[in-house]
């Protein structure tokens, strides 16, 4: 099933009074690709207008007063207007344009524009073993359903191939769409973790603890009274420093240890035991076991090779 409705012309003006949206017949080979397209579209409501929009079969259109559970994921993208939406029965986020929702599978949910003000969304329900997979390693949380993006034209291109592809139904469409999904995933988790260092001093809060722990590679730092020092609790620190770096805060420090550790066995004549007590290890031996345990190399062996190779590339 594919429906236009627009009052103007056939072009694609997303923000003229239409819909456009496609429902998809997945087949058992396109199930096994791992990801699968079952609807893409785009609404403008316009204020004062009834929603959801009728024209939805059953096994998506919802009163949004009962709300809906559906067997698939989906990415609504709110780029005009705001609303409401609830998960789980509890209290309503307010939705704003600029902003992703990801529904899960089986998750009761309802959103709605706001009556006296519309909004324009695109929508895309897909599912498959690779999306799970994505979930199960929590590039995608439950926690964190409201992602901002902002207005991003790349994703709106996206959403809009989509619906062409949709539309067209030629032959490999489904691995076509899989790909689209992809391509909007990670531009929506790029993004919308970036955001996030855009607001306030957040950015050079993290660059002061990486400095802080660049300055101090010779002590211990406890990650803890870090956080205590810049003014953040350490769970929100925890997050915000893994997503900047890609590492929790104990293990970058540990890895600029280990930096420092490689440079002063090649580049000077201590000890390994020198070594261990400078850089404040516990002992010589834990020194010893994690050094070897993550660059596969003993202390001596990593000294040996690093000072007959004329490479300046590190071991890792």
């Amino acid at each position: 099933m594919y429906l236009i409705l627009n009052e103007k012309n056939t072009t694609m003006n997303y923000n003229d009074l239409g819909v456009e949206f496609k429902y998809l017949i997945v087949s058992d080979k396109d199930h096994k690709y791992g990801l699968s397209v079952n609807t893409v579209g785009f609404q403008s409501i316009q204020p004062n207008t009834l929603y959801p929009l009728s024209e939805h079969p059953s096994g998506y259109y919802f009163n949004a007063q009962k709300g809906r559970v559906l067997r698939e994921y989906q990415l609504v993208y709110i780029t005009k207007g705001k609303g409401k939406i609830s998960f789980d029965s509890n209290s309503e986020i307010t939705i704003s344009k600029g902003q992703v929702i990801m529904i899960f599978p089986d998750q009761w949910h309802t959103y709605h524009p706001v009556l006296d003000v519309g909004w324009n969304e695109y929508y895309i329900g897909f599912e498959g073993s690779i999306i799970d997979n994505l979930v199960q390693n929590e590039f995608i949380a439950c926690e964190n359903q409201v992602l901002d993006v902002g207005f991003n034209e790349e994703l709106v291109n996206l959403f809009s191939r989509a619906i062409e592809v949709a539309a067209n139904d030629k032959v490999g469409s489904q691995q076509y769409l899989s790909g689209i999904v992809m391509h909007m995933m990670g531009l929506i988790l790029s993004v919308s973790q970036n955001k996030i260092f855009e607001v306030g001093d957040v950015v050079q809060k993290i660059e002061q603890a990486k400095i802080i722990m660049n300055e101090n590679v010779y002590k211990t730092v406890d990650p803890e009274e870090l956080a205590q020092k810049l003014n953040f609790s350490y769970s929100w620190f925890r997050k915000v420093f893994k997503d900047y770096t890609g590492y929790a805060p104990a293990k970058y420090f540990q890895e600029l240890k280990l930096r420092k550790a490689k440079h002063l066995l090649v580049s000077t004549s201590h000890s390994v035991k020198e070594i261990a007590f400078m850089l404040d290890y516990n002992s010589t031996e834990h020194f010893f076991s994690l050094f070897k345990k993550i660059t596969g190399y003993t202390p001596m062996e990593y000294r040996s090779y690093g000072r007959e190779t004329t490479s300046t590339t590190e071991i890792i």
